[in-house]
């Protein structure tokens, strides 16, 4: 059970918006707290990284409130609740001051899925596509432009024959790749990585579309801003697999090189910066995180990396102007956030935020 909880609240952090450096606009950030049902706001200063948790924050949520996402528009921040009773999502309006208000009622996944842990959302904000864990499928629903309610896609949810660890869009949300640990028979005792093209929210398997991570608990998954390369951190291997995407047809070819090993133990989660410079890693096992410059889509790890930060980093997340990065740990006792300074790759620890739960993801908003 702990495996299974801990492989898939590495997720997520996917990151909304893009902002130029020296913005004088506050930037917000959310962390959900699955244990409490509820999600943290805090105000980030653009110019300093420094937290400030917002009046009334942490906000409730569903039960087991697990990954968040926030919507292109940043008026409304939804959240996937596997607890017990629930199997739904919620909806929050998001206000100017960084407020969360739910707005009920919550939107089920149910009856023909169940455990819904990750989540991400086509770069237009028209489609939301949600893992279901036990019940080895994808829910996808349209989101009202007006309302940001919910409606679930003729078909959905989607059958895709494994349990999932994890989900990333193309930045042209016409392909879906989800990781799984179940292997092709090629690699059996490897993890996997399915391919789907995506019309109007509907799922079509990509032909051909089952590759094999190369690693084992391929629990991170990361695309480059141009939809080009897919990375995948093998936690069991401590590995980094790197493919390049087809444009057309969406299919995946592993760069020569790959895997790359990394350069310390249980790589959990990845992500990109919005420019597409450079690859951040959280290192679960050697509590650090990990920079690589990116050139022709391979990763070279810079000279200063790795960089200390607090105990189980799980999660990342990049502020929109780069200047910062967010690192949720999972330090039994003292769960918290950690800010870090970011100059052309190299972190600078600035502070740690303590979250009295254990947060389990973490996205932007400006």
């Amino acid at each position: 059970m702990l495996h299974r909880v801990l492989a898939l609240i590495l997720v997520l952090a996917s990151i909304a918006g893009l902002a130029g450096c020296g913005s004088t606009t506050s930037h917000y950030v959310f962390a959900t707290l699955p244990a409490a049902n509820e999600v943290a706001s805090y105000r980030e200063d653009p110019n300093s990284g420094v937290l400030t948790e917002i009046a009334g924050s942490p906000f409730p949520a569903g039960d087991g409130a697990t990954s968040a996402v926030i919507h292109p528009s940043g008026k409304y921040l939804y959240t996937a609740n596997p607890g017990v009773g629930e199997n739904d999502i919620s909806l929050f309006s998001i206000a100017s001051d960084g407020v969360l208000t739910e707005i009920t009622p919550r939107t089920s996944v149910a009856p023909g899925a169940s455990d819904p842990l990750t989540m991400v959302m086509d770069p237009g904000g028209k489609y939301l596509y949600v893992a279901n864990v036990l019940s080895n499928n994808i829910s996808v629903f349209s989101i009202s432009s007006s309302s940001g309610a919910l409606s679930q896609v003729t078909g959905s949810p989607f059958p895709i024959g494994a349990s999932p660890l994890n989900m990333a869009i193309s930045p042209t949300g016409n392909f879906l790749y989800v990781t799984s640990g179940v292997g092709v028979s090629s690699q059996s005792s490897f993890g996997s990585i399915l391919g789907f093209s995506v019309n109007a929210g509907s799922l079509t398997r990509i032909s051909g579309g089952q590759t094999g991570s190369d690693g084992q608990d391929p629990t991170g998954v990361a695309i480059d801003p141009k939809g080009a390369y897919l990375y995948v951190t093998n936690k069991g291997s401590s590995s980094i697999a790197i493919f390049a995407i087809d444009a057309t047809t969406g299919g995946l070819s592993e760069l020569s090189g790959s895997p790359l090993n990394d350069v310390d133990q249980g790589p959990v989660a990845v992500i990109v910066d919005p420019s597409g410079d450079f690859l951040y890693v959280a290192n679960q096992g050697s509590s650090n995180v990990a920079t690589y410059s990116l050139s022709a889509g391979f990763p070279t790890v810079i000279s200063d990396s790795p960089f200390a930060s607090e105990t189980d980093p799980t999660f990342l997340a990049i502020d929109p102007g780069k200047k910062y990065l967010f690192v949720g740990n999972q330090q039994p006792g003292t769960p918290g956030i950690q800010a870090f300074g970011n100059s052309a790759g190299s972190l600078n620890a600035i502070f740690t935020y303590a979250t009295g739960n254990t947060p389990s993801s973490l996205v932007v908003l400006q």
